[in-house]
């Protein structure tokens, strides 16, 4: 599936936006720090100017920890993740697959997930650097 815009949502329908995408789904990825091993989410980029919060400005929610250069964003109603400007490359964001409009982080059958537990920032790596792969195969029968 081929997609370079989409329409996004949280659970509860509060908070929605428009993005484009960077490069279609092609960049969804998974990261092993300490947040985003608790959140599980399928992130896929968009550059900052590429997100339009259409609804919902007001009830986004920022959670920033240990070096506070990330921002992650959710929504204060239902709590789902939605978006977070990224600390690899701050001219990017983030997005939750799962709430864009017709996708879903099960419609990837291999998602790469990146070294977030040795930044790329903190170490002589020159980009992220691959800890392995999140599989998902759909039950047969």
């Amino acid at each position: 599936m081929e997609i370079k815009e989409a329409h996004g949502a949280c659970h509860c329908g509060t908070v929605q936006f428009h993005v484009r995408l960077t490069d279609g789904l092609k960049t969804a990825r998974r990261c092993n720090c300490s947040y985003c091993r608790m959140r599980g989410a399928v992130a896929v980029s968009a550059s900052l100017a590429d997100i339009t919060i259409t609804a919902g400005a007001d009830a986004l929610t920022l959670y920033q920890f240990n070096t506070m250069q990330a921002k992650h964003y959710f929504c204060s109603k239902c709590g789902i993740y939605t978006h977070h400007q990224r600390r690899s490359n701050p001219q990017q964001y983030g997005v939750n697959v799962a709430c864009l409009e017709g996708i879903s982080p099960f419609d990837f059958a291999v998602v790469p997930v990146n070294e977030g537990q040795l930044h790329p920032k903190d170490s002589a790596a020159t980009g992220p650097v691959v800890a392995g792969h999140l599989h998902y195969r759909p039950a047969i029968g």
